[in-house]
């Protein structure tokens, strides 16, 4: 039976100067993804998409590479729309991502609210399902909508106590059924 497996971009190398759909990734975040790319985990992999962001469609490359595919694209994978506060310092960050998920219908200073991004990637992610084969699926996104598409198929409120622990993470769920198997683990 096919998997579908969501996996979060490892670390990046941050530019507060470049728009955050821009960064890529870091000499670890690269090691990181070689290691996943070559694990039993991703062995049985037929098609690879990603965000258009960067760093995601560089982690889905490096996935793809050693299964001979290349990696497809869709922005309807992109993380939540931050632009309009662009880079923020990692403290400011963690409190507005507290109120990214505790007010899912309310913007921070102009963000894509979290139901909207969560309407956004479930979307994609199910169009994308319904035109795949039914074999192992792998799509490469980002935290805070990979969360947001969890808890839709694991019919749970939106809440940041199911954000992945730090960048580079994966779940799995059932491709037929889309029930998640369990949250989020590290990808290496």
């Amino acid at each position: 039976m096919g998997k579908l497996l969501v996996v979060s971009h490892p670390e990046v190398v941050v530019e507060p100067e470049t728009p955050v759909t821009e960064w890529g990734l870091s000499e670890i975040g690269r090691a990181r993804a070689g290691t996943f790319a070559q694990s039993q985990t991703m062995s049985c992999v037929t098609d690879i998409w990603s965000s258009t962001e960067q760093k995601a469609s560089e982690t889905a490359a490096i996935l793809a590479k050693p299964l001979g595919l290349v990696a497809k694209s869709d922005p309807g994978l992109g993380e939540n729309d931050r632009s309009t506060t662009g880079f923020l310092p990692p403290s400011i960050f963690e409190s507005a991502a507290d109120t990214f998920f505790g007010a899912p219908n309310s913007s921070f200073r102009g963000w894509e609210t979290a139901h909207a991004a969560q309407l956004r990637i479930v979307r994609t992610v199910l169009s994308i399902v319904k035109n795949h084969n039914g074999k192992d699926l792998a799509i490469v996104t980002h935290g805070a909508v990979g969360t947001l598409l969890w808890c839709h198929l694991a019919a749970k409120e939106i809440d940041r106590r199911f954000d992945q622990p730090g960048q580079g993470h994966f779940w799995r769920a059932d491709i037929k059924t889309l029930q998640p198997e369990f949250g989020w683990r590290p990808i290496a």
